[in-house]
């Protein structure tokens, strides 16, 4: 289980107008994903009452593109309207390939916090309750699959994350070997959670 997590999901673009702005999807609840992984509803609340998520270009710390006006859960998932900075050269990029459909998907990126395992149709899957949400990015669909893909944005992004908190390289990479040993071993929740726990501790405590 890496600390950071992020998720790609088809965007359903409602409505997008000459000024920037958007309406659409960034998750859907209730659904199994690659990583079977479920976000059931509520799982936002407490982040989106102690802070609005940042929108970026690919994940791109470097790349703000605009600003969320609206974010709220409702039955079908995280609802969101955006307003694309048109004076920014990559919110500009960004609105001509919405117009064009050309850009097909949101990614959240997350921590999660509170989760339950489950088994549903004979597969153990982690129900996420609670996630402290960063930021959701307008990406593209990778060409490869997204289980592969996922992975490498995973650790990638995790260990910029852990670089930007103040960590050293050294200390970012030994604790995202410790973090992936811990996930490949066949072990209940509990075990993985205090790991992840502790390293978030961390970050939190000692390093932000």
């Amino acid at each position: 289980m890496a600390v950071l997590s992020r998720k790609n999901y088809p965007m359903e673009i409602k409505e997008i107008d000459d000024s920037g702005y958007f309406t659409g999807y960034g998750s859907v609840f209730d659904v199994i994903d690659d990583w079977d992984d479920i976000i059931v509803r509520g799982a936002f609340e407490n982040s989106l009452q102690a802070k609005m998520p940042v929108m970026l270009w690919q994940h791109d710390s470097a790349e703000p593109i605009g600003v969320y006006e609206r974010i709220h859960e409702d039955e079908i998932g995280l609802w969101l309207e955006g307003r694309l900075i048109l004076d920014v050269e990559k919110g500009r990029e960004a609105y001509i390939l919405l117009k064009n459909r050309a850009i097909r998907g949101l990614s959240i990126g997350f921590l999660p916090l509170a989760w339950e395992w489950e088994t549903r149709d004979n597969v153990r899957v982690r129900v996420l309750k609670e996630v402290d949400l960063w930021e959701v990015s307008l990406v593209t669909f990778p060409a490869n699959p997204k289980a592969v893909v996922d992975e490498v944005k995973t650790v990638r992004g995790l260990e910029n994350f852990l670089r930007d908190a103040g960590f050293s390289r050294s200390e970012a990479r030994a604790a995202l070997a410790a973090v992936k040993a811990d996930s490949q071993r066949d072990v209940e929740a509990e075990d993985t959670k205090k790991a992840a726990d502790a390293l978030l501790y961390t970050i939190r405590a000692g390093k932000m």
